[in-house]
């Protein structure tokens, strides 16, 4: 039964890809997913200079059958002979128990500018190839329910077992000083199409991102122990519309969060409340954040499970024109 409920969900998807438009996956941790959040933050994590491996797992209503995985691995780092920072990016995503999946690698390319001692900027591009697949054989229909033995029949429905690859576009920009931050970034930029049956409408549509940041020194001293960090992302794709708000706080190698989402327009709530735990230690971090849902939603997907990792090294010759970007990343 849990399997057949899988299946008519994915297929109910696929027969309305024609009116609903797909959407992009999303982290709680906009703030630990630099490079998927803007390709302007490539190269802006490690001391020096240095390079920067983030790992990210995300859960999404698991109390759900055929839940909603998304993992995402990527390395940055900055290079002063070609001005700015470089970053790879791969990303999956799986719904249904792995009846549909989707892969994607990115590649991107962020130049530096310093119009000031104190302020930076950032303009990043980023290009993208990607595949979509439905594994079919776990698909069950009608026509192929035998009264008394089950799914043992042949179906007669037309499929496409061969995956949808596409290449996609993004840019971003990003300013920032010692202690503040803003970027904007365009994902999608050419509205990939990932039908896998020639339905022109079935694309990708364009994300925008907001998002902002400042560190708020609390002990006084020029390196604090402890910070405040309130932080804000805003986001809109098609009908969907969203705001991330909260703040994480640091002392020492801990920090806590708190934030708050809320969708707008169309499909407008208020979705959930997410709570982080994590540690910092020299060049190594972690963290585990939950979302607990607050909309009507909450009786059959009360939560929502997230994790990040990261790994920094300092170069080995600092860069003097390197200037890190410290807000988002605790």
């Amino acid at each position: 039964m849990k399997n057949i409920k899988t299946a008519l969900f994915l297929l109910l998807g696929i027969c309305l890809a024609g009116e609903v438009q797909a959407q992009d996956p999303e982290f709680t941790q906009f703030y630990a997913a630099p490079i998927y959040t803007n390709p302007a933050m490539a190269g802006t994590g490690a001391c020096g200079g240095g390079g920067r491996v983030v790992l990210n797992y995300r859960n999404q209503w698991p109390s759900l059958p055929g839940t909603f995985i998304t993992t995402s691995a990527s390395y940055d780092q900055h290079f002063d002979k070609i001005g700015g920072g470089v970053s790879l990016l791969l990303l999956q995503d799986q719904a249904g128990e792995g009846l549909l999946k989707s892969q994607t690698v990115s590649a991107g390319y962020a130049f530096q500018l310093q119009p000031t001692r104190r302020s930076t900027i950032r303009f990043g591009l980023e290009g993208q190839y990607g595949q979509r697949s439905i594994d079919w054989q776990k698909l069950r229909f009608e026509d192929q329910i035998d009264p008394s033995q089950g799914f043992v029949n042949p179906t007669a429905e037309a499929y496409n077992g061969d995956p949808v690859k596409y290449v996609n576009f993004a840019a971003g920009g990003l300013f920032y000083t010692e202690r503040f931050y803003g970027g904007l970034a365009v994902h999608n930029l050419i509205e990939p199409n990932q039908s896998f049956f020639g339905n022109p409408e079935a694309i990708v549509p364009r994300r925008f991102t907001a998002h902002s940041g400042i560190v708020i020194p609390l002990d006084g001293r020029k390196n604090p122990e402890s910070t405040l960090s309130p932080n804000v992302l805003f986001m809109l794709q098609n009908k969907f519309t969203q705001m991330n708000i909260g703040f994480y706080y640091n002392k020492g190698p801990l920090v806590t969060g708190l934030w708050f989402r809320q969708t707008f327009g169309t499909f407008g709530n208020s979705d959930a409340l997410m709570a982080l735990v994590g540690f910092r230690k020299d060049k190594f971090k972690f963290g585990y954040s939950l979302d607990l849902t607050v909309s009507d939603a909450r009786a059959a997907a009360p939560a929502s499970h997230e994790i990040s990792a990261g790994i920094e090294w300092c170069a080995k010759k600092p860069s003097r024109k390197y200037r890190k970007l410290s807000c988002p990343d605790f």
